[in-house]
């Protein structure tokens, strides 16, 4: 009986082929396969094997020759996943078989082929957030002077530019960044220890075996280590995606909102020609993708309650991480991947209204504008606790009568007596009252292109 795909990765729902391919079964082998081979070659390099012995190792440690179906037929009988993984290699090698897998422990080889797949799998969710900075820098200079109502609580408040959200958006992704460069240096790390840490099985060139396994392989070793590489590791790490994805759950759901049709001042692609936004309303276009963004990220977040519970181990090692691991890690990359794929698509084909932003910041007949009416009042001379009561009021009286602020404002006795028309008029303009917003966008701009220049990127 043909078994089908059940969970939405595995009917291809959700991921890219990119990312996905890292954690397919066979390239989990070819990593193994890679530990080993490096094994072999760091044993003859000290004089522990026939260098010969080691050169057949390293040839046949590939998936073309020690097949999937074969390891799985091993695990199959003799329930150990490592240990059939070593079988199957010591199969095709010949005599050179009697030196697999010399003086290691499972740990050994499962924990370092673990580092070299998320050595991959980091490099692209890098890429990822490298272009999606990329594509908040340039509209943070776009829409950096397109000016919109800010709001807190959900109620207007004051003005801001679609260019000032962006760019908030861009350094927190930037720090995002800046965290998993750093994350790397712990991350990214194997060992050859043995099966408590003490390198015994590994002889008197155990520390230069090591050193020089992973210097084949390309990362770090551990600095110390006991049968397995701590978990802190990982739960960095899947804690740092859960971060990440958040920060996209925060940027779709801004995007959601504004995207209702009483708002109506972005909204995410739609493709008018074929997309079906309802099964039984036509009219409808919803906001599908920032909506995935949402969902996604909530899977993400709840790996990390495992991941930190794997932190905990009886003694030198159990076995309690694996079966958690299994989904953890793959999971948290594949999705967070696929979400990043998916706030790059909505920020590029971001449709911005920008005579609807012009419109609602007029909803409140100017009184989004109060503060500063409060401020130019305190210019004048006015107390300022006394400007805030007296403006409270009449903003009221703006609600009330269902008149413009302008209107009840040059009507009030004690503005009129500190403000002209023309200043009340300056007073009540959106544009005069930005702050340093512009100067703030073009600061982190320059920031996040200088940052970026040392990254080796445009």
């Amino acid at each position: 009986m043909k078994i089908l795909p059940i969970l939405p990765i595995d009917t291809g729902r959700y991921g890219t082929e990119e990312m996905k391919q890292i954690f397919e079964d066979e390239n989990r082998l070819q990593r193994m396969l890679d530990v080993e081979a490096a094994l072999a070659w760091a044993h003859a390099e000290v004089g522990d094997i026939p260098r010969r012995e080691a050169v057949t190792i390293g040839r046949m440690a590939s998936v073309k020759c020690v097949k999937l179906t074969r390891v799985t037929t091993i695990e199959k009988e003799i329930k150990h996943d490592v240990a059939a993984v070593v079988r199957a290699l010591s199969e095709v090698c010949g005599p050179a078989g009697a030196y697999v897998h010399l003086g290691a422990t499972s740990s050994d080889i499962s924990d370092t082929a673990t580092a070299l797949q998320l050595k991959e799998a980091i490099a692209i969710i890098e890429k990822r957030l490298d272009e999606f900075e990329k594509m908040l820098l340039e509209k943070a200079e776009k829409y950096k002077r397109t000016i919109m109502i800010g709001r807190t609580h959900g109620q207007h408040a004051l003005p801001t530019t679609l260019g000032f959200k962006f760019s908030v958006w861009m350094r927190e992704n930037a720090r995002h960044i800046q965290r998993l460069r750093e994350c790397k240096k712990r991350l990214l790390v194997g060992k050859m220890s043995g099966a408590v840490g003490t390198q015994a099985g590994l002889g008197p060139n155990a520390i230069k075996t090591q050193e020089l396994v992973m210097s084949r392989l390309d990362i770090n070793a551990a600095d110390i280590s006991t049968q397995i590489i701590q978990r802190d590791r990982y739960g960095e790490l899947v804690g740092l995606l859960a971060l990440t994805t958040s920060s996209l759950e925060n940027f779709a759901t801004e995007i959601r909102e504004l995207q209702r049709p009483e708002i109506e001042e972005v909204a995410e692609q739609f493709e008018k020609v074929k997309q079906v936004g309802s099964s039984t309303m036509p009219h409808k276009r919803n906001p599908i993708t920032c909506e995935r963004v949402c969902g996604l990220s909530k899977i993400v977040r709840s790996l990390v309650g495992p991941a930190l519970e794997n932190v905990v181990t009886w003694h030198e090692r159990d076995l309690t991480q694996s079966s958690a691991e299994r989904f953890i890690i793959p999971e948290a990359c594949i999705l967070t991947d696929y979400v990043l794929v998916l706030m790059i698509g909505i920020i590029s084909g971001l449709a911005v209204n920008e005579e609807r932003m012009k419109q609602n910041i007029e909803l409140t007949k100017g009184r989004s504008m109060s503060e500063a009416a409060m401020i130019a009042l305190t210019e004048k001379g006015m107390n300022r606790q006394e400007a805030h009561e007296h403006l409270r009021v009449l903003t009221i009286k703006s609600e009330t009568d269902d008149k413009p602020f302008k209107t009840v404002l040059l009507r009030d006795q004690r503005v009129r007596k500190l403000l002209n028309e023309r200043e009340v008029k300056d007073a009540l303009n959106p544009t005069n009252y930005l702050g340093t917003a512009l100067r703030q966008i073009e600061r982190m701009i320059r920031k996040t292109m200088n940052e970026r220049k040392a990254r080796g990127l445009h």
